[in-house]
């Protein structure tokens, strides 16, 4: 959500920062709607003020016997009652268009998000590790998989497409990648584990930027809840409401969970193998802090997560994305792509986001500064810690071996009960 104020006071460079989103400008409907809501607020705190005055001058006219001036009182307050449900409508109906219209515009970019129109116009920041020179031409992940038990076909039988069935080693490998993620960002980046309900309401969707943008991409119970796309959402909308005090400290909250999205703007991508499931696994990180300790939480959040990659020792690069393959949510973010030998690319495995204020408008979470009476905005940060089924398949194309069989990464042994190779079934 955005700062009203903001934008009746600097109008040029809203929509200066919107046309960098790629969406048309928009704040002159925006001021014009607050004006018309505002007038119509003050047009009922007007008339309830008079209300209340005539009818406390009726009973004084009556206590002096002045029958016409209380007949006269009376008559006003009949004619303000009948009026202000117009001007009450109003004030909710434009009120309404407003928050519609300001929740469908996109978070405003950071000033050192780089121009571009899609993931060809996103800037390398760094790479790490070597790609491993392989004596044979290296598989991709889903030809090597069902040997290993990774079962396309008996989890589409189940589910339907997108959905795979583990089974054996590789899902205690699945088991393995996950417990050491938590591990990690619990015991050595200070993260605290949660552990979240999956199936959250409209608020929760709604305040962490879900709604009403990304409901055709979300699974919706009958019951009119939703099926998480990531534990962003119950983590981050856990200080909903809240007034926290100090925040000396960032909040950092880690989580694994299933995830459920039903892919539904990526028609036709990734629709064989592992990488784009309907239901997945992921560790997710979620920091909340002062608009002054933001920045540097970015920066640190895309560490930790970058510390996993380098415990499996998977080559990736660090990616900042452009404004036009930026998140809606996001004002600046960096995607971590783990190099796929048997695909030949870089892959998104993580993407660490900084929201700044805009979540917490939505949600309505604030902070009160050490000293101070008045109650600022939080800021709010989110990104993978990593997705497990596509640190599952970095690990099967990186340490595969000549015979079907994958190796172990070492920093696993101690949550593989001595298994130390997946075999593949002859």
């Amino acid at each position: 959500m955005h700062d009203i104020a903001y934008i009746r006071a600097n109008p040029e460079a809203f929509d200066a920062a919107m046309k960098r989103r790629g969406a048309e400008p928009v704040a002159d409907r925006i001021v014009a709607l607050d004006a018309k809501k505002r007038e119509a607020q003050t047009r009922v705190q007007e008339a309830q003020s008079r209300r209340n005055e005539a009818s406390k001058a009726i009973g004084q006219a009556m206590g002096q016997g002045d029958k016409d001036k209380a007949e006269a009182l009376k008559a006003e307050v009949a004619e303000i009652k009948a009026s202000m449900p117009k001007w009450e409508e109003a004030e909710q109906q434009t009120g309404a268009e407003l928050d519609d219209l300001l929740a469908r515009l996109p978070n405003l970019p950071a000033q050192d998000v780089p121009e571009g129109a899609d993931e060809e116009d996103n800037v390398e920041i760094a790479t790490w590790g070597d790609r491993r020179d392989f004596a044979f031409e290296p598989r991709e992940h889903a030809d090597i998989g069902p040997a290993l038990g990774m079962e396309f076909e008996t989890g589409a039988k189940i589910s339907g497409a997108r959905f795979t069935f583990l089974r054996g080693d590789i899902a205690r490998l699945h088991r393995a990648l996950a417990q050491s993620m938590l591990d990690k960002q619990t015991r050595e980046n200070g993260y605290t584990e949660c552990n979240p309900p999956v199936l959250v309401n409209d608020d929760a969707m709604y305040g962490t930027d879900k709604l009403p943008k990304f409901a055709e991409d979300s699974f919706r119970t009958t019951d009119d809840r939703w099926l998480v796309p990531t534990s962003e959402v119950p983590l981050t909308y856990s200080v909903a409401g809240e007034i926290l005090p100090g925040l000396a400290e960032p909040i950092r909250m880690t989580a694994h969970t299933l995830c459920f999205r039903s892919e539904a703007g990526s028609a036709g991508r990734d629709t064989r193998g592992f990488i784009r499931q309907h239901q997945f696994e992921k560790v997710e990180l979620v920091t909340v802090c002062r608009p002054e300790d933001s920045e540097a939480e970015h920066e640190r959040m895309t560490g930790c997560a970058e510390g996993i990659l380098q415990a499996l020792n998977l080559p990736y690069r660090k990616m900042l994305l452009c404004v036009g393959d930026m998140g809606f949510g996001a004002r600046k973010t960096y995607d971590l792509e783990v190099w796929l030998p048997g695909q030949g690319a870089y892959r998104e495995i993580s993407s660490c986001s900084n929201t700044g204020e805009f979540q917490a408008r939505r949600m309505n979470a604030r902070y009160r500064p050490e000293g101070e009476k008045k109650t600022r905005f939080v800021h709010t940060l989110n990104g993978s810690g990593l997705a497990v089924g596509r640190t599952l398949v970095a690990v099967m194309e990186n340490y595969q071996n000549e015979d079907g069989s994958v190796t172990v990464p070492e920093c696993l042994a101690p949550y593989m009960g001595g298994i130390d190779r997946l075999e593949p079934v002859k």
